[in-house]
């Protein structure tokens, strides 16, 4: 659990001030209907989520989220965060993380980018339409958006998933820079596990085991 700390602290506190902010329309005229200040702290929950799931596999991926789950809890509380929001947070947290893990792992073998892309843009779309229905369905007055009228939350949802799109794309700089620094480069191959290291002993000759143990 030791390589889990830094990331699970940080996608704590990532949740926490997500929790908050998402209460607060950015105040102009031209985005107070449709976005709101969590838009811009909690894309940051997968970009954690992606660099844990290709460093360290997505077993410890999903430790992250199980972990980094009652303290966010305990976060959102401490930052006032109305009880609804914080269930509507945390229920749609867990499950876009965990689409995320699942997608990120199917397509890690491909090309660099797309499992980050893919993964974060379906637990985006996923995260957004559990969050913003849970939290505000009745809750919020009505907005006009051109010709057309609709529910105060209906736009945030819309403004909070075309930010998150945005995100996901210009994110994958970072991500690529993480991946270097880490000393993996163009390696996106899985990491290598203790049932994987055992079944290739085993498939390897006797002889050359034999010969293995006789060095």
């Amino acid at each position: 659990m030791r390589p889990l700390i830094l990331p699970i602290l940080s996608m704590a506190v990532v949740l926490g001030l997500s929790n908050y902010a998402v209460q607060f329309p950015v105040a102009h005229p031209w985005t107070e209907t449709f976005l709101t200040w969590g838009a811009f702290t909690y894309p940051l929950s997968f970009l954690v989520t992606d660099l844990t799931n290709r460093l360290h596999g997505p077993l410890l991926a999903r430790k992250l989220i199980y972990a980094a789950f009652p303290i966010g809890l305990f976060l959102s509380l401490l930052f006032g965060a109305p009880a609804r929001i914080v269930f509507a947070s945390l229920t749609a947290f867990l499950t876009a993380q965990l689409l995320d893990i699942a997608i990120f792992n199917r397509w890690r073998q491909a090309s660099w980018w797309r499992a980050p892309l893919f993964s974060s843009a379906a637990g985006s779309a996923t995260d957004t339409a559990l969050f913003f229905s849970l939290a505000f369905w009745g809750a919020t007055g009505w907005a006009s958006y051109g010709a057309i009228a609709a529910p105060l939350w209906v736009g945030w949802a819309a403004g909070d998933l075309l930010f998150k799109a945005l995100f996901a794309c210009a994110m994958l700089l970072p991500y690529r820079l993480a991946m270097r620094l880490a000393g993996r480069g163009d390696s996106e191959t899985n990491p290598p596990s203790r049932q994987s290291s055992r079944l290739r002993a085993a498939r390897r000759p006797r002889s050359s085991r034999r010969g293995d143990n006789s060095a």
